[in-house]
């Protein structure tokens, strides 16, 4: 079993994200450092087609700048009855610099007078490892509905609109413990927690 902390960056400085991330690798020895507040880094654009290439990006992009081994991740939520939307572009589908709040909203507008039996959707999320050497994608999927109305404090995102499958609350109403037992982020990152355990030699 290794001796020593290994340093990763998590190229993302949503503090959403990295709270959930950081709370699945706690059990391991990681120093898992955000973007959050790291002005020496540069901007990305995420402007990929798809959740794969813009988390590719991100963890090139940083791994590139800091040459320390790098994960990364890109969300979307897909609502069947909008064709897959917003998919790629969940984070800005009101328009760019928006907030959480905006997002929700319009969503909301999109599926107006949409029945419940109609309102199916998913949560998908690709999480991706490169230390320069070698690059890994993992998947995670959760499935679920959108509601008619926000519920719930928590989370961020879309998670006050989204019930998962099997559950009456909310991804918002859930607790992080809860959550990280069953959200698509929670499963994309045991993958590749796993493989880290793996190729780090974790235990």
């Amino acid at each position: 079993m290794i001796d020593r902390m290994i340093k990763i960056i998590f190229a993302s400085n949503n503090p959403g994200k990295f709270k959930e991330v950081k709370s699945l690798i706690a059990d391991f020895p990681v120093n898992l450092e955000s973007l959050i507040g790291r002005n020496d880094l540069p901007d990305i654009i995420e402007d990929g087609s798809t959740l794969e290439e813009n988390a590719l990006k991100k963890a090139r992009i940083i791994y590139n700048s800091t040459k320390s081994p790098t994960i990364s991740d890109d969300t979307g939520l897909e609502v069947y009855y909008l064709n897959m939307a917003p998919g790629v572009i969940s984070a800005r589908y009101a328009g760019e610099n928006v907030s959480y709040a905006d997002n929700n909203k319009k969503l909301l507008k999109e599926l107006e007078g949409v029945p419940d039996e109609q309102r199916g959707a998913r949560f998908r999320c690709v999480a991706v490892f490169t230390d320069g050497n070698i690059e890994r994608s993992f998947e995670g999927i959760c499935g679920g509905k959108i509601i008619h109305a926000t519920r719930g404090a928590e989370g961020f995102g879309y998670d006050p609109l989204f019930v998962p499958d099997g559950f009456q609350e909310t991804y918002a109403e859930l607790t992080l413990a809860e959550k990280n037992k069953i959200s698509h982020r929670a499963i994309a990152f045991q993958k590749l927690i796993k493989f880290l355990v793996d190729y780090y030699h974790l235990s």
